[in-house]
């Protein structure tokens, strides 16, 4: 590999919604859900749980009328999604271009993501062998996102693979506001990439309206400007 020293000692990626466009996949199975319960549901109250950890979106559905307790919910949910990830993976653009450049170049990438594992390891088998150093999940958290827990345990991965991490010299990237509140509190450089929900302005992390055309440099200048 050709070693670029960019200072990023690493990227972690969330899944949904950053590397694949599988928040429309999540937001059919929730509608299916719930239209099998007769009970109404918006794109505005789907929307709202984007990013979430998967037991605070089962709960809201629980509290809505579904008559399922929140494991049943999550595995009725998550068995929908992988069905249709099967049938079409919707990468993002730039995504899998980014991750590649950035492991071209021997920087650690590891997947943090609120979905659970059986999910992950699908979107993860797809990827070349060691894309990601370790994944992350929603079943391996005690908090999800936007508690800093899922981040903060990635770092500490990290550690125990390549040593001195320095949480300022890895970068998050994410597209939900529960996502950049946890990599915020985790005190890393975060980003930003808006997909089914806007995202603000905010000084505590950088705006990116796509991941198509960034490259290992585009990392090099975040940490500049932090």
């Amino acid at each position: 590999m050709t070693q670029v020293d960019t200072g990023v000692q690493a990227v972690l990626w969330d899944m949904d919604g950053t590397l694949v466009d599988t928040e429309p996949y999540w937001f059919r199975a929730e509608a299916d859900l719930l239209a099998a319960h007769d009970i109404p549901w918006s794109h505005q109250q789907a929307a709202a749980l984007v990013g979430n950890s998967l037991p605070t979106s089962a709960a809201v559905l629980r509290a809505a009328g579904i008559p399922f307790d929140v494991r049943e919910i999550i595995d009725t949910l998550l068995e929908s999604v992988i069905a249709q990830v099967r049938r079409q993976v919707p990468w993002r653009p730039g995504a899998r271009e980014l991750l590649t450049a950035v492991r071209d170049v021997g920087i650690p990438c590891a997947m943090v993501t609120m979905s659970e594992r059986p999910l992950a390891a699908e979107i993860d088998g797809l990827l070349p062998d060691g894309t990601f150093e370790f994944l992350v999940t929603g079943d391996m958290v005690v908090h999800g996102k936007p508690h800093p827990e899922p981040y903060l345990r990635a770092v500490e991965g990290l550690r125990g693979r390549w040593g001195d991490i320095e949480h300022g010299r890895v970068v998050a990237i994410e597209d939900s506001l529960p996502g950049l509140a946890s990599a915020k509190a985790a005190g890393l450089v975060t980003v930003g990439v808006p997909n089914v929900v806007d995202l603000p302005d905010d000084p505590g992390h950088t705006l990116w309206p796509t991941l198509e055309g960034r490259t290992v440099i585009h990392l090099h200048e975040l940490l500049q400007g932090s």
